[in-house]
């Protein structure tokens, strides 16, 4: 009889334990998707600021990026590889001196390098099968690209070439304060240079902005093709320079 009676007292108290462990178990999902929900978020924004820096590009595109990121980071080679000892000579180039302000914030990668969604799916799939087009191994045995004008890198975003560099975001106001909205007034900024080469004046029709400066390598004078008496300033290259140091 003693026995029958523990039998039912232990059926009894089963199914309200488990209600009472089914019950605490509802009370602890929420806490555990609230953790689960925090961490995800927090890797999100973690990986959203590394997206920003150069160490994404250097990681995530290893391969075609090792050489431009350098330029970026420390300066000591250009893309091509050719060492670079000169604070002048590393500040011609545009990834560099972008990153080394002598004034005002320095701009990271995607401040130039502004790709749509589209655009950066694009390109992530193409470098994960392998699918771009390389120039060849530079100096010190990186990959690098097919040089991209300019109107290839604002494609995507629907604007000219000229506003990669003129915009209100970037170079827009000359250094005595003009307001550069287009060739007319960037030649008016550089009127001074008149008496010699203005490199802003359509003398021979319209350059791009990266004939001469050069994001990744040295800026280069290209008046000095048919010119050998323009100037060329501190850390920038004539014509016949650049031509020799581009080699792969």
């Amino acid at each position: 009889m003693a026995e029958e009676t523990k039998t039912e007292v232990a059926a009894t108290e089963e199914p309200a334990k488990d209600a009472k462990q089914a019950k605490q178990g509802k009370k602890k999902w929420p806490i555990v998707a609230g953790v689960v929900a925090v961490v995800l978020v927090a890797a999100g924004a973690g990986f959203f600021v590394w997206h920003e820096q150069p160490s994404f590009c250097n990681a995530i595109c290893h391969t075609p990026m090792d050489a431009y990121v350098q330029t970026y980071v420390d300066g000591t080679h250009d893309k091509y590889g050719n060492e670079l000892t000169e604070d002048a000579d590393k500040m011609s180039m545009m990834a560099f001196a972008h990153a080394n302000p002598t004034e005002g914030e320095s701009t990271n990668c995607l401040g130039c390098h502004v790709p749509t969604l589209g655009e950066q799916i694009t390109e992530g799939m193409n470098w994960v099968s392998g699918n771009y087009e390389v120039a060849g191994e530079n100096k010190l045995g990186q990959t690098i690209l097919e040089d991209r004008d300019l109107g290839d890198l604002v494609e995507a975003r629907g604007l000219a070439e000229d506003e990669f560099c003129m915009n209100s975001d970037c170079h827009h106001v000359a250094a005595d304060g003009t307001e550069i909205v287009d060739r007319a007034s960037l030649e008016a900024a550089t009127a001074d240079l008149d008496a010699t080469y203005n490199p802003h004046k359509a003398q021979h029709g319209e350059y791009a902005c990266s004939q001469c400066h050069k994001a990744h390598s040295q800026s280069v004078n290209a008046c000095t093709q048919c010119h050998s008496s323009a100037p060329v300033p501190e850390g920038w290259l004539t014509a016949s320079e650049a031509k020799k140091l581009a080699s792969l």
